[in-house]
């Protein structure tokens, strides 16, 4: 018998990751009844992190009330780890009072909050993701992972900030309005009110993009025009995070133990979500750390790829861009080290492909059947990653069998 593990993320607007490994698994019984499967569904920091954290340390998922980028009332959810936990650095299991939480941008400041006439980065805040980081450090937990991807925001941070007590003051000593326009007539920052708590937790930040925040690699030029920024907007916007940046870095009490002189705007993943992480770092002294790394670690693939014989890996996209800090790269370099062969689906597969091969894929197939549109494929995702791994699983029995 052939034994498969089953590691893919998600698959955007069609399929969750345990929905995609479940998927996985039943072409593979198809092709092959006789297979031997553990499922292991993975994350890359962005959606679908908490609950792959949460579930492989059979912790809980509590849900609060937030804002959403546009400060309508919504329900948002954090994770909190259950016993066992080893992750953001090896020092969890064992913490007293404080167990590890799990807050996702997307889950208050998601894209996927808003209908697509409705996103706007110029006016969209990150308060709502404030409001969860607050919520887990008042539950208690000592260490906050933030996993950085999916927001509709491009205000690096302030409204996460705000929602932590920091005053963002205009040249009249008034609040500003939400969203990273705003922050064009930023004047001073007040960290005073800043929230104990939180000053309290360790916060890592959970990232698999290393853009700075401002510049033509920055959170405005490549994130920007997906969230609904025209080439007017990028620029307006990347002046207002530049401007904020510069006042924060001349604010006294910015994240000291990193030291006085670091360019907090240029580190890498300064950038992500919308300039989130440079809030994270800045503000509250994150850690940066890779978001797949984080669930391999957690998660138990190590031993599972061992076990098995292929290794099945994949996510909405692959593409060039796979190779830097996505998931199946992530997994490939687990299967790499055990000599296991790694397999990788995707609803569509970009060029610089060929990148992927010396990290340990040894083969992607695109799911799609044909030409079709895009709501057919989305509604059809479950479909075709089932069939593509049935394929895949009579072609290995084939092969391994006779």
């Amino acid at each position: 018998m052939t034994r498969y593990v089953c590691a893919p993320d998600s698959f955007k607007e069609s399929l969750t990751a345990p929905q995609a490994a479940q998927a996985m698994a039943e072409g593979i019984r198809r092709g092959d009844p006789a297979a031997e499967i553990r499922l292991k569904p993975m994350a890359d920091g962005g959606e679908g992190t908490a609950r792959a954290l949460v579930d492989a340390t059979h912790g809980v998922m509590r849900s609060v009330t937030v804002r959403d980028p546009l400060g309508r009332p919504v329900r948002g959810e954090y994770g909190l780890l259950g016993d066992g936990e080893d992750v953001a650095g090896g020092d969890v299991a064992g913490a007293a009072a404080g167990r590890t939480a799990v807050v996702e941008t997307a889950s208050a400041s998601g894209l996927s909050r808003l209908a697509a006439d409705e996103r706007d980065p110029l006016v969209a805040s990150s308060y709502g993701t404030g409001e969860l980081i607050r919520a887990a450090a008042h539950a208690g937990a000592t260490r906050i992972i933030v996993g950085l991807g999916g927001s509709a925001t491009n205000d690096a941070g302030s409204g996460l900030l705000a929602a932590l007590g920091v005053r963002l003051l205009d040249g009249s000593g008034r609040p500003l309005a939400p969203g990273g326009a705003a922050l064009a007539d930023l004047a001073t920052i007040d960290m005073s009110g800043l929230d104990e708590a939180v000053q309290q937790a360790e916060i890592v930040a959970a990232c698999d993009v290393t853009n700075p925040l401002t510049g033509p690699h920055g959170a405005s030029a490549v994130f920007g025009p997906q969230k609904g920024a025209s080439p007017a907007d990028v620029e307006r916007l990347d002046d207002a995070l530049a401007r904020f940046a510069r006042i924060a870095s001349a604010t006294p009490g910015l994240a000291p133990a990193l030291g006085e002189a670091t360019d907090f705007a240029a580190s890498p993943g300064a950038g992500a979500a919308g300039g989130i992480g440079f809030a994270l770092l800045a503000f509250l002294g994150a850690k940066f750390r890779p978001g797949v790394d984080l669930v391999v670690e957690q998660s138990g693939l190590d031993a599972a790829v061992r076990w098995a014989d292929v290794v099945l890996t994949g996510e909405g996209s692959v593409d060039a861009q796979t190779a830097f800090g996505k998931t199946p790269a992530g997994v490939a370099s687990v299967a790499k080290r055990h000599g296991k062969p790694v397999v990788a689906l995707a609803g569509h597969v970009g060029d610089g492909i060929d990148g992927l091969y010396g990290l340990g894929v040894d083969a992607v197939f695109g799911i799609a059947p044909g030409a079709s549109d895009l709501q057919t494929l989305l509604h059809g995702a479950a479909g075709n990653v089932s069939r593509t791994c049935e394929q895949v699983a009579r072609l290995v029995a084939r092969v391994r069998h006779g």
